[in-house]
C-alpha cells in the first residue's frame, strides 16, 4: 500500500485518472487498490472525495468505451490475428461471449465487479455488435457504482483496505453486495446518529 500511497504524492489525482484508464485497456493495474488508497487519503485531508470519484470513473468510462469501439469497428478477425498483445485469446473471447449468451447485456453492468472480466467486457461488446446506447448505459451506471463502492470502502475502513480487497477477489459479487450494504448502513448511521441516540434513549426511559 505504500508504494501507490507514494504514487499519490507524486501524481495527485492522475494517477486515478491514467491508472484506471489503461487497466480498462486491460494494462495491468490495481484499480480497486488505487480507489480505496485514496478514500482512505480524503479522510486525512490530502484529497477531495468528488474528486477522487469524478477522476476515477472519468478514466474507467473513457477506458472501457475505447474498448467497445475497437471491438465494434474491428471484429473477430481483427483479435484472432492480434488479440494475443490486448491478452484477448480465442478462448477468453469464447467464455466472454457464453457469458452474455447466459446473462445478457446485464453483464456489462456487473462486470465491473467480477475480477479478470472488466478489462475485456468492453472488446467483447463491441465484437458481439452490442446496441451503442444499451452499452452505454450499463456501462455509465455499473462503472459509477464500482467507483463510489471502492472509494466508500478505503474511506470507512481506512488500513483495513489490503484484507477487505483480498476478501472481495475470494468471494467476487456476494462481498461486493456485503460491503455495499455495510457502506450504506455505515452512512446513514453516521448521518443519523443524533436522532438514532434520541431515539434509544426513548426506548429506556
Amino acid at each position: 500500500m505504500e508504494w501507490i500511497s507514494s504514487l499519490f504524492e507524486q501524481y495527485g489525482y492522475l494517477v486515478l485518472f491514467f491508472g484506471l484508464f489503461s487497466e480498462s485497456l486491460a494494462i495491468p493495474f490495481p484499480g480497486e487498490l488505487a480507489m480505496a488508497v485514496s478514500g482512505h487519503l480524503s479522510t486525512i485531508g490530502n484529497f477531495n472525495i468528488l474528486h477522487i470519484i469524478f477522476f476515477s470513473y472519468i478514466g474507467a468510462i473513457i477506458g472501457t468505451t475505447i474498448t467497445y469501439y475497437i471491438g465494434f469497428k474491428l471484429g473477430t478477425p481483427f483479435f484472432e490475428k492480434y488479440g494475443k498483445y490486448f491478452f484477448m485469446n480465442q478462448n477468453r473471447i469464447t467464455k466472454i461471449t457464453i457469458w452474455f449468451d447466459t446473462y445478457g447485456t446485464k453483464l456489462i453492468f456487473v462486470s465491473y465487479f467480477i475480477p479478470g472480466l472488466r478489462h475485456f467486457t468492453g472488446y467483447v461488446s463491441g465484437i458481439l455488435q452490442v446496441q451503442k446506447r444499451i452499452f452505454f448505459i450499463y456501462n455509465c451506471i455499473g462503472g459509477m457504482l464500482w467507483v463510489i463502492v471502492y472509494v466508500s470502502i478505503g474511506r470507512i475502513f481506512g488500513t483495513k483496505i489490503e484484507h477487505l480487497l483480498h476478501i472481495i477477489s475470494q468471494y467476487s459479487f456476494t462481498a461486493i453486495i456485503i460491503l455495499t450494504v455495510g457502506c450504506i448502513i455505515v452512512f446513514l448511521i453516521r448521518r443519523n446518529k443524533e436522532a438514532i441516540y434520541k431515539r434509544i434513549r426513548k426506548l429506556y426511559r
